[in-house]
């Protein structure tokens, strides 16, 4: 099929190469624009964009897909069928109609639980022990189309977003493959999503990162895995003149009193406002991450020292 390829982070590039490995005709690819990144703030492609380069397809990198000339544009391609995957754009009706046989997106949750940017997240911040991949026939509502295709993932108790985003973007790109091989062949069958249990997976914010350790442990627990690697969920140290931001990326849960935020003993067993959290995987400002042992022997953090938010 000649298809046009929407994304923009790291999960897309897998469904980018299964397209390519099915030997459907890629047309055109967009991306977000370059953003400035490094300490020469030199113009720095995303992901998508890179690995297009990668294989000599035209990339187009528009601010926004609402101009008239742009739509042209696109339809101009004369694609079957436009593939999107956490592109970051939403597509205006005048090119979600333009292929003629729709825009596909591949979301990553267990839908309608969970639309829009950080799903990964969101489901395990709330604790979630199951999410999803599905294929679905774009329409104009965020992440409310028809449901073509779909396939459940468990979340183990102890998986970080990183863990879960690199399983669901495999799983993601297969499915898409799949989806393709039946709309093909004129079989790809799409349901309404249900009216009840929809929920808006907005975009992390800053704030959300603070560990608050007054909140019972398997929540500082759920927000720590739903953090890692990015953004980090984190505590401060160092005093009030100049405290250090210290990132917590894997955490257990543990037995242990205290005050919220009271190391407990030797291998950093936090007190929570209820139970208690073993931090297990750290990183400091501007160093690479480390195990707890290995943290502690650099920045030893003795008992009854006070995490403060």
């Amino acid at each position: 099929m000649r298809l046009i390829f929407m994304g923009t982070p790291d999960f897309a590039v897998e469904t980018l190469k299964a397209l390519i490995a099915a030997d459907h005709e890629i047309a055109c690819v967009y991306s977000q624009p370059p953003k400035p990144a490094g300490r020469g703030l030199a113009l720095k492609p995303t992901p998508v964009h890179a690995f297009a380069q990668t294989q000599d397809f035209e990339v187009r990198t528009p601010a926004s897909l609402k101009a008239a000339d742009e739509q042209s544009r696109f339809a101009a391609l004369g694609a079957e069928a436009a593939i999107v995957v956490a592109y970051g754009l939403l597509l205006p009706k005048a090119i979600l109609d333009a292929p003629m046989l729709g825009c596909f997106n591949v979301h990553a949750s267990l839908l309608p639980r969970w639309r829009g940017a950080a799903p990964i997240q969101r489901a395990i911040m709330a604790g979630d022990a199951e999410t999803a991949v599905m294929v679905m026939r774009m329409a104009e509502g965020l992440d409310t189309g028809p449901v073509c295709l779909a396939e459940p993932v468990a979340i183990a108790p102890d998986a970080t977003a990183g863990e879960l985003h690199d399983e669901l973007a495999l799983r993601g790109a297969s499915l898409m493959a799949r989806a393709l091989g039946a709309l093909e062949r004129g079989l790809l069958q799409c349901t309404p999503q249900p009216v009840k249990g929809a929920s808006y997976a907005a975009k992390i914010d800053k704030v959300e990162a603070c560990i608050d350790f007054a909140k019972p442990a398997r929540e500082v627990h759920n927000l720590i895995r739903g953090l890692s690697p990015f953004p980090g969920a984190w505590f401060e140290m160092g005093g009030e003149g100049a405290p250090e931001r210290i990132k917590a990326l894997r955490a257990e849960l543990a037995d242990g009193r205290g005050r919220p935020g009271e190391v407990l003993d030797d291998v950093l067993t936090i007190a929570c406002g209820s139970g208690a959290v073993r931090l297990t995987e750290l990183q400091r400002a501007g160093k690479k991450p480390m195990r707890a042992e290995e943290f502690l022997r650099g920045f030893p953090l003795p008992r009854g020292t006070i995490l403060q938010p």
